[in-house]
């Protein structure tokens, strides 16, 4: 466990690293912070990897069935999103925006949960469903965080480009068009995956024989996060709507993804809470 936490910490310390040197870039041009702060985050994200290899090697299994894992996967998948993102042009606010994310989640992780906690182990007739839900919700959560930080960025460049507010930031940025068909496609590729996931979570339910489950809190706000994610893609698949409306139907979906999870220390059906 010492290991662990040495690993965890450096490469929470590393992190932060990173983001201050990437924030500097965004800030004002500073090639060597991006480069500094892009290598950085790669160590973040072996130091990550070897974290995981530990965890295997304790578990003897994947290590996905608590809310600790679930979180460490998630911020890991952000820091590989952001390290490709890196090598694309006009990306260094995507990786800040990202790398927020990831790293609140990371930092989060460790100051609130704990590896110990196996709430998911009762779940024996079905862990190989709930390993597929967990996996596909991760996945799906990462997806739709990247097409939420497009929408971010493209509500802040319309608003500069309204009031004619030019500056570098602005330059660097990519098009409006650009922000608005990526952010739909990431969410287009994750509101697929969490239908899925979520199809094996019910799978999973009805199995175990728990169909109470159903009636729990989290029931209605994870179908709202949805709903708005399927009005979104509805209404942009009709173009009748501006990309400024659209931007802010993907962050109304993604405020329910995050509500849904905050629900988790108050839900039935995980029992994830903080210790």
């Amino acid at each position: 466990m010492q290991l662990l936490n040495g690993i965890y910490d450096t490469a929470l310390l590393l992190y932060a690293l990173s983001l201050l040197f990437i924030f500097s870039d965004c800030l004002r041009r500073n090639p060597g912070g991006k480069r500094i702060g892009t290598g950085l985050l790669a160590v973040v994200g072996i130091l990550q990897s070897g974290g995981l290899a530990v965890r295997f090697s304790q578990e003897r299994g994947l290590p996905i069935f608590t809310p600790y894992d679930f979180l460490f996967w998630f911020s890991f998948s952000i820091v590989v999103t952001s390290l490709a993102v890196a090598y694309t042009r006009g990306g260094e606010f995507t990786i800040l925006l990202l790398s927020g994310a990831g790293f609140s989640v990371f930092l989060l992780n460790r100051v609130w949960l704990t590896a110990a906690d196996h709430s998911l182990e009762s779940w024996s007739a079905v862990h190989g469903w709930l390993a597929m839900h967990i996996i596909l919700a991760n996945l799906s959560f990462g997806a739709l965080t990247l097409g939420t930080v497009f929408a971010i960025m493209y509500l802040f460049l319309h608003t500069k480009l309204k009031n004619k507010k030019w500056d570098d930031r602005i330059r660097r940025l990519p098009s409006l068009e650009t922000m608005d068909k990526y952010s739909y496609s990431a969410i287009l590729a994750g509101v697929p995956l969490l239908i899925v996931s979520l199809l094996l979570a019910a799978t999973s339910i009805i199995a175990e024989g728990r169909t109470p489950l159903f009636q729990d809190s989290k029931v209605l706000t994870t179908l709202l996060g949805l709903g708005v994610y399927v009005i979104y893609i509805v209404l942009k698949r009709s173009g009748r709507r501006s990309g400024t409306i659209m931007a802010r139907w993907a962050i109304s979906g993604y405020a329910f993804i995050i509500l849904n999870f905050l629900l988790n220390s108050l839900s039935e059906f995980h029992g994830w809470g903080g210790r």
